[in-house]
């Protein structure tokens, strides 16, 4: 379970997150939405260590991602596609990752598999398209079979077959009972691939509520989003 707590950050002067409360819970896929600047990015670096909230708890189990012992293992998260060596191969990549967090080195080769990178592995990562580099992303982000999984925009750079194939990957992540929290901006795809929504504006929770629920509001999702974020700014947040 993933779990925010009165999360708040600052840069200066600029509000990032304000007091955002929010659980993630296991068995469905939960899409994090919002206009761009909203926070999602900063609060999914808050989930898994990389910044430090000036105020509240962003929690993994329960627990600081810092205070995980093999973090691999309990969390997968891909937050920047080429978060990789570009002179090393994918295989290589992920294959370090494995030794550091005690991974057995078989789940290399399963996850190149399930990703489709298999025939690709012993390229150079930097050499990779876009769609590649993301695909190798999600691979590391399940490497350790995790069963809380993170993705900030995991359909950037993927053509219509790809992204047919991340929102099926999804949904078979979360009928396997993990906990399962992904960002983008494409609304569309969101409606297809979540259950859950959590949609945040100027850094504090608009909505959380279901897809069929905000979908209710009007006429589509896209226009739901729309009405709500517009309203951002004179919204304290809300629970539906």
């Amino acid at each position: 379970m993933i779990t925010a707590r009165g999360l708040s950050k600052h840069y200066g002067r600029t509000v990032a997150v304000q007091d955002l409360t929010f659980t993630v819970r296991p068995g469905v896929v939960t899409g994090f939405l919002g206009p761009n600047g909203a926070g999602k990015s900063t609060t999914m670096r808050m989930l898994i260590g990389l910044d430090r909230p000036d105020a509240g708890q962003a929690l993994i189990n329960g627990k600081p991602y810092r205070d995980l012992r093999l973090p691999l293992r309990e969390v997968g998260a891909m937050l920047e596609a080429k978060a990789f060596h570009p002179g090393r191969s994918a295989r290589a990549h992920l294959a370090a990752l494995a030794v550091s967090n005690d991974i057995p080195e078989r789940r290399v080769e399963e996850v190149l598999d399930l990703v489709g990178l298999q025939t690709a592995a012993r390229r150079r990562a930097g050499k990779f398209s876009l769609g590649m580099a993301q695909r190798l992303g999600i691979a590391a982000a399940l490497l350790g079979d995790p069963r809380i999984v993170i993705l900030d925009e995991p359909v950037n750079g993927l053509d219509p077959e790809g992204i047919r194939w991340i929102r099926n990957l999804l949904k078979s992540l979360a009928a396997e009972g993990r906990t399962v929290l992904v960002s983008s901006h494409l609304i569309s795809e969101i409606a297809q691939a979540a259950d859950e929504l959590i949609v945040i504006g100027r850094g504090r929770l608009l909505a959380h509520t279901t897809v069929a629920q905000l979908s209710a509001t009007a006429p589509s999702l896209e226009e739901a989003f729309f009405q709500l974020t517009e309203s951002a700014s004179d919204c304290e947040g809300r629970v539906a």
